[in-house]
């Protein structure tokens, strides 16, 4: 509920703060005291554009603050909550406040961080509902329309599902275009991917491999220069005779003398690996086989390695591993095209599940429809519209609401055709349709703080009574404002506010209590000649409100 308003320096007021209470409060005032200064300080709080004509004379800026009790169960609670702007101390406490500067720039804060207008508009629009007698704007919505119908006779579980259903059904499908977008713009690169893996396909060049015949290219193309190193090579240290008649003489020498023992081991030791050295020479002497087949065929597969890697640019080394590369990439839009499979196949199951639960509900809106309308219908007459009658078309449109939309016709005389509220031409008739629509559905659901501009407008006498009576019945689920120049209704008020200006025209609201309340009602019914049996009147009507119950 909307606990509090106080107002600065807008329009006509300097200051006002005004405590609100739940049930029915009214507000009265002769005509031009101001007040449709609440509305429309009520409005930016609500997020309306705001310019600076709504600044009071002189001033700089206008202000506005509302505090909210909130229920944890409702939207604008979990709204709070998702954006991190609930009162940590206070979670069920919301402060708002809108700043109108002179410069023409607009601020607006909940619980003193700053927010977007849309944030603002889009946390309070379950919050209050302002109507004038001729802007009923939100029940003009079909979609609010429809919500009405479902609060009235849909099992809330259902609607639930049906709306998880075709969540889930929208996202999968909008995943899968998406994936659909990304695979169209890759087919192109796996093609080429699937050229090029076939072509190091056919090469087939494992790891290490290049190394290897690169070295053996080498030694195959050298072979005859080499073997001929290699035995001259040979030839030179078979030439070892004066060195091994050495090593014999001095072996011949009787003498342990350190240095001659040691000279002689070390002749002995040069030329065992001598003889070492030769025999390994001559076995690699015996690998150098000449083999021109051979070398052509490890030509050919190196001038082909050679060829590859220029073209994928890319060392020849690294063919093995760009192999393994370009697979995986290929591998990787594979899964992305099974994923998009899944994707697919996953949307019309939940899209199964959508029209299943669309259908059920479906089903509830037709049978409750009957009923919402009759009761509405009745209530219409209740309010002097002796000819109203409520009806309801459906026409497919699939949402994630389910497979129809739905929008209240009126007639308000049998000899014209139904027509859509919005286009109903008395504004005091949208005004009471509109508010017997609210009573209806205020049976089964809560609606938001509703302020309403002169809900009586039209009617007088036993009918502004009935509609007194109706706005304590509805007050009876919500909060509800109603600016009234009817006596009849405002007897009915719980809370009894009155607008009035002061010597130097600023515009003030002050709360009434029984004595102030009784002259109040009587110049509302004599007008400015009040008198005690326009008083006793007052008392009267002030009584029989008591007995309402």
């Amino acid at each position: 509920m909307l606990k509090q308003l106080t107002v600065t320096d807008f329009a006509l007021v300097s200051f006002l703060d005004v405590d609100l209470t739940s049930g029915l409060t009214v507000i009265t005032g002769e005509s031009g005291a101001g007040k449709s200064i609440v509305l429309g300080a009520l409005g930016l709080v609500i997020g309306e554009r705001a310019n600076t004509e709504v600044i009071r004379h002189g001033a700089q800026r206008a202000v506005v603050s509302a505090e909210f009790e909130l229920d944890e169960k409702t939207d604008a609670y979990a709204y709070l909550m998702e954006l991190a702007l609930a009162d940590e101390d206070q979670p069920g406490r919301c402060l708002v406040r809108r700043v109108v500067s002179r410069d023409g720039r607009s601020r607006a804060f909940i619980n003193g961080t700053p927010v977007t207008r849309q944030v603002l508009r889009t946390f309070t629009e379950g919050l209050i509902d302002i109507h004038g007698q001729h802007e009923n704007q939100r029940l003009a919505s079909k979609d609010v329309q429809l919500a009405l119908l479902d609060d009235y006779g849909v099992i809330d579980a259902d609607l639930q599902s049906l709306r998880a259903s075709y969540r889930a059904w929208r996202d999968d499908l909008a995943a899968a275009e998406r994936l659909r977008g990304l695979l169209a713009s890759r087919e192109d690169r796996a093609s080429l991917l699937n050229y090029q893996l076939e072509e190091l396909a056919t090469l087939a060049l494992a790891e290490g491999e290049f190394e290897r015949i690169e070295k053996e290219h080498k030694r195959l193309s050298q072979a005859h220069d080499l073997r001929e190193t290699v035995a001259v090579s040979l030839t030179s240290l078979e030439d070892m005779d004066p060195l091994r008649r050495t090593v014999r003489a001095l072996e011949g020498i009787d003498d342990d003398q350190v240095q001659l023992v040691a000279a002689e081991e070390f002749l002995t030791s040069a030329l065992s690996l001598i003889d070492d050295a030769m025999r390994d020479l001559r076995g690699y002497d015996d690998t150098l086989e000449v083999d021109p087949e051979h070398l052509t065929t490890i030509d050919a597969r190196l001038a082909l390695v050679h060829e590859l890697s220029r073209k994928h640019q890319v060392m020849p080394a690294d063919l093995a591993s760009h192999y393994a590369k370009l697979q995986d990439e290929l591998n990787t839009i594979s899964m992305d095209r099974t994923e998009f499979d899944t994707l697919l196949e996953s949307a019309q199951r939940h899209e199964a599940a959508y029209k299943k639960c669309a259908m059920v509900v479906s089903k509830q809106r037709h049978s409750a429809a009957n009923g919402f309308s009759a009761a509405v219908s009745r209530c219409i007459k209740t309010l002097g519209i002796e000819g109203g009658e409520l009806s309801l078309k459906f026409s497919p449109d699939e949402s994630e609401r389910g497979l129809e939309s739905v929008e209240f016709r009126i007639v308000t005389n049998p000899n014209y055709p139904s027509a859509s509220l919005s286009k109903i031409a008395s504004g005091g008739e949208r005004a009471r349709i509109s508010l017997a629509i609210q009573v209806v559905a205020a049976q089964k659901t809560a609606l938001p703080c509703l302020v309403l501009d002169e809900a009586d407008v039209g009617v007088g006498g036993t009918a502004a009574d009935v509609v007194g009576r109706l706005l304590r019945a509805l007050a009876e689920h919500t909060q509800v404002i109603c600016v009234t120049h009817a006596p009849q209704v405002a007897a009915l008020g719980d809370q009894h506010l009155r607008v009035h200006k002061d010597a130097e025209q600023d515009t003030h609201i002050e709360p009434l209590a029984e004595d102030t309340r009784i002259d109040e009602l009587a110049r509302m019914l004599a007008g400015a000649d009040v008198t005690e049996e326009s008083r006793d009147y007052a008392r009267t009507l002030l009584k029989e409100a008591s007995a309402v119950h």
